[in-house]
């Protein structure tokens, strides 16, 4: 990973947990080792939100809810980026320039407010840039 700010959409930090994932788990799992090595991590409330949801119900092998809060709490010291009013109407209007749901939107809209130069997820268009961020899709 190169130097810089990364923001990590939530898709990647369930593969890293997610054992069913094949290769996508393995190449995750190598992503958050690189990014806890660098302290360059961000991730967002909504991320977090949605980590625990998505471990804990919607994998293959869900976490317990005691494992997934332990690995959030562990996120938490991550710059953690909290959905305000102002990253809201960004959100709206990144949705409305790039088209993209108003939940890809705000994951972009934390990102900028973070400082990110990279978003890795791969719910996006990869290498598309918006206002100084690179989105980036890890298993292209």
């Amino acid at each position: 990973m190169k130097d810089g700010k990364v923001f990590v959409d939530t898709n990647i930090i369930v593969y890293a947990y997610d054992i069913s994932a094949g290769e996508k788990h393995r190449k995750a799992v190598e992503i958050m080792k690189d990014i806890w090595s660098t302290g360059y991590g961000i991730i967002s409330s909504q991320v977090l939100q949605e980590f625990f949801v998505n471990v804990t119900r919607k994998i293959a092998k869900p976490l317990s809810a005691l494992t997934a809060k332990e690995i959030v709490k562990d996120l938490l010291k991550w710059k953690t980026v909290s959905i305000n009013g102002e990253i809201i109407l960004e959100a709206i209007d990144i949705h409305n320039e790039y088209k993209y749901s108003f939940w890809d939107s705000a994951i972009i809209a934390a990102a900028i407010e973070g400082g990110a130069g990279v978003l890795l997820s791969e719910d996006l268009t990869d290498k598309q840039q918006i206002k100084g961020l690179v989105i980036k899709n890890p298993f292209i």
